[in-house]
């Protein structure tokens, strides 16, 4: 059994990164700068009607019971209410995950994103490279490697292995 050593510039760095499993799972921590606090109550108040519904009438929980490829996801205020943080983590290609929720939930976009500083164009269902561009911009990448309990599995595998694979 050998121990990692996490100082700086050592030997046998490569054999790390050579060991880490290549996982079809992505994250996102997409991290947005609320414009005011006026803003800050507004997307509270948003966040907490679309949040309080029923699973089936979720706008948001019925899109991600549709795509079939976000394992999670949550929003969380952060830095004393200045910040929203959209963390999620995904199956597939960033431009395909970002393209379904254009098209599924581009309106709660569009809603949020009007009270963010430095915001793309908008709608985003007009300014697609436009919202791609912000999102990579300020998605906060993690220290690699990504780890993850089942690397191979995507959210498809997991309901079929649970004999979820028919509800939604």
């Amino acid at each position: 059994m050998s121990t990692l050593n996490f100082g700086a510039g050592l030997a046998g760095e490569g054999d790390i990164k050579a060991s880490v499993r290549k996982s079809v799972q992505s994250p996102l921590t997409l991290l947005m700068t609320i414009r005011s606090p006026e803003d800050f109550d507004a997307v509270t108040a948003r966040i907490q009607a679309i949040q309080s519904l029923p699973p089936e009438q979720n706008p948001i929980w019925i899109a991600l019971d549709k795509l079939r490829t976000v394992h999670f996801a949550r929003f969380v205020f952060l830095e004393n209410n200045t910040k929203l943080g959209i963390i999620t983590t995904y199956d597939g290609s960033f431009d395909d995950y970002l393209n379904e929720f254009i098209d599924e939930i581009g309106d709660v976009f569009n809603t949020l994103l009007q009270h963010m500083k430095d915001a793309p164009p908008l709608p985003v269902q007009r300014n697609r490279n436009a919202f791609r561009d912000y999102v990579k911009a300020n998605d906060l990448a993690g220290i690699e490697p990504f780890y993850s309990a089942y690397p191979q599995a995507t959210v498809l595998d997991i309901q079929a292995a649970l004999g979820e694979l028919g509800e939604a």
